[in-house]
């Protein structure tokens, strides 16, 4: 097992695979339970699935197509998109799903956290924090549901999600998602200053240098979703993954 965790993330939408740049222009990269198959082939340690659209149209998850891919992964699975309730949780764990996220339902109430935790464990539960900055370059909350800025301060809502009892903290860049140029390293510097649990970076890895830079500015964990299916100038579709010896090689310090 690495020290550092590298997981492929993969955006749902209808039940098909898409993939975003800066949360917008969703473009359809394929079937979802081909690329776990792939990806099982590869040995990833960890995959996150969101369904980008569940919370923005008030629908719950899509157990039936959760449960196939669950069927599917040999590694751990951590989804998150619509989720609500304990019981849209409890039924989540029931068909194979190790981990949930959780960004809508958080921001709504955080007592969601609580429970959720209290009666799965805390070690089954994120809490998703999409940042995205303003016209000054200040970084903002941002609630993927409706497309909006809050007012609340990300690292306050980031300390009352550990305190409300999240297992992990996912911090993604909006401003960096899909666009393969670098992630957001002062955005993790702050998140791990006042992160007392596992922090996940997510947005903008182009590189394996982009990964460890993730990890050496205080990433416990580093996901990706473009740099796993795009390759070329021309972003043609390929499901890739590094090698293990080439994950320890980097990662391993």
């Amino acid at each position: 097992m690495l020290k550092h965790r590298v997981i492929p993330c993969l955006l749902l939408q209808n039940s098909g695979l898409v993939k975003t740049q800066k949360f917008s222009n969703p473009k359809y990269v394929g079937d979802p339970i081909n690329t776990i198959r792939i990806f099982n082939e590869k040995e990833v340690d960890e995959l996150l699935v969101l369904d980008i659209n569940a919370s923005k149209t008030k629908n719950e998850p899509n157990y039936d197509l959760i449960e196939e891919i669950a069927g599917e992964c040999f590694m751990p699975l951590c989804y998150g998109g619509g989720v609500t309730t304990v019981e849209q949780a409890k039924r989540l764990f029931a068909i194979g799903v190790e981990k949930i996220t959780i960004q809508t339902g958080a921001l709504d109430d955080l007592s969601l956290v609580t429970e959720i935790a209290a009666r799965s464990g805390n070690q089954s539960l994120v809490v998703a924090i999409d940042v995205k900055k303003n016209l000054l370059g200040q970084h903002k909350l941002y609630a993927s549901a409706t497309g909006k800025t809050l007012s609340q301060g990300w690292l306050d809502f980031l300390r009352s999600a550990v305190s409300a009892g999240a297992g992990e903290i996912l911090v993604n860049s909006v401003d960096k998602d899909g666009t393969l140029g670098g992630m957001d390293l002062a955005l993790i510097k702050s998140a791990a200053s006042v992160c007392s649990i596992p922090l996940i970076a997510l947005g903008g890895a182009g590189s394996l240098a982009d990964i460890k830079a993730a990890v050496e500015a205080g990433a416990s964990a580093v996901a990706a979703g473009a740099f796993f299916i795009y390759h070329g100038p021309h972003r043609a579709v390929l499901i890739t993954y590094p090698k293990y010896s080439d994950l320890v090689a980097l990662l391993d310090f």
